[in-house]
């Protein structure tokens, strides 16, 4: 069955109607026929089975036949990125969202190749947001992860400490395997985290000052295991984990 996204303002009414890039994609691409079902996620949480009612030069019309939600998955996790080389990030942003993730920080480290100022940052984020809605129409969820702008440590650093636990990947030998420290958490309060941040660092790494930063707010180095990743293999690996452990059903 097709899916296509509307956003949420758009999708309160018992009709709807796809326009710019979702018509186009309807139209041209899938060659969408009138009486034919369709999917509408909203990035909300709705689903809505909707049946085609018209089809336009320019625009799909929609008429809504059932509407569900799906609830949010029970852990928010957080990806905080540093930015690959060339469209890497575009590939972990869609792989993290097969796999659940909540928000991705893209994250401007010292030894991160690209610089952008504040146009051309909002300008990627609205290109990876794209992405993103892609990736749930492709997988069919029903959650929108929600995409910063590139940004920096040192912006970022007030809300290092909003999440309930905090995992760094890491090469140093003071580390522990994700699962040990989740089941410790488990332990002391009794219940799995809601909210877990995982920090991923660029091509050679943070540097170990920014290390230092990321374990000084609390922040707790995870072993990756023997082989030393490559960032998306890295990213994807702590997503699985994380989405197995807290976020299976």
């Amino acid at each position: 069955m097709h899916r296509f996204y509307l956003e949420a303002g758009r999708c309160a009414e018992s009709e709807l109607r796809l326009d710019g890039r979702e018509a186009h994609h309807a139209l041209h691409v899938l060659r969408a026929k009138r009486g034919e079902p369709a999917i509408v996620l909203d990035g909300a949480g709705n689903e809505l089975i909707c049946e085609i009612a018209g089809v336009l030069p320019d625009a799909v019309e929609l008429r809504v036949a059932k509407k569900n939600f799906i609830p949010p998955l029970p852990c928010r996790i957080t990806l905080l990125q540093a930015l690959p080389r060339g469209k890497i990030i575009e590939a972990i942003i869609q792989k993290s969202v097969e796999l659940g993730a909540h928000r991705i920080v893209p994250l401007l480290t010292e030894r991160v190749v690209t610089r952008l100022d504040d146009r051309s940052a909002e300008y990627k984020r609205e290109k990876w947001r794209q992405v993103a809605i892609e990736a749930i129409k492709q997988c069919g969820a029903a959650w929108l992860p929600e995409i910063d702008a590139p940004t920096s440590l040192s912006t970022l650093n007030p809300q290092l400490s909003t999440y309930e636990l905090s995992l760094v990947g890491s090469l140093q030998s003071e580390r522990r395997h994700p699962r040990e420290i989740i089941r410790a958490f488990e332990m002391s309060n009794g219940r799995p985290p809601k909210s877990v941040a995982v920090w991923i660092g660029p091509e050679g790494d943070f540097t170990p000052n920014e290390l230092k930063m990321i374990e000084a707010s609390g922040a707790l180095p995870i072993s990756l295991g023997r082989l030393t990743l490559r960032v998306e293999t890295a990213a994807i690996y702590c997503l699985s984990i994380l989405n197995y452990e807290l976020n299976s059903v």
